[in-house]
């Protein structure tokens, strides 16, 4: 039998190769962490409805995942972000997670995590030739 790869491909055929992982995943985790998935979405918003920054997450088996945390720059050092940053945190605790991860560039936020209580667990250098790009974990289970 002859295989070829393909470089496009759509949605149905991405969701079947995700999947495929998920599945395999599966038999690998234990039965209670089976299914637990939910993606958290925390959004900033003035009294018009006009979006002024958020942070989106998900849940996946025993930890929180951030994927985003934006705040506008005019509303920076206002404490939006450490509000957002504490809500998704409690919605972890909330739903028994033992630890969240997030990763961020060094022009980024990196101190802001510190500042936190995240913990560097890995570098990356020359990301964009000048930069780094941090990944951070904060335990949530003592």
């Amino acid at each position: 039998m002859d295989f070829e790869i393909t470089k496009a491909i759509d949605t149905k055929e991405k969701n079947y190769i995700n999947n495929l992982l998920y599945e395999y995943n599966l038999k690998h985790f234990p039965v209670d962490l089976r299914g637990r998935y939910e993606e958290i979405s925390l959004i900033i918003k003035d009294e018009s409805g006009k979006i002024h920054g958020g942070i989106l997450g998900e849940i996946c088996w025993n930890w929180l995942e951030i994927h985003t945390l934006m705040v506008e720059e005019d509303i920076r050092h206002l404490g939006y972000g450490s509000k957002l940053l504490l809500e998704i945190e409690k919605i972890a605790k909330e739903k028994n997670c033992d630890f969240i991860k997030v990763d961020t560039l060094s022009f980024q936020a990196l101190d802001f995590y510190k500042k936190h209580g995240y913990e560097v667990f890995g570098v990356l250098d020359n990301v964009g030739r000048d930069y780094k790009h941090y990944y951070l974990k904060k335990d949530l289970v003592l």
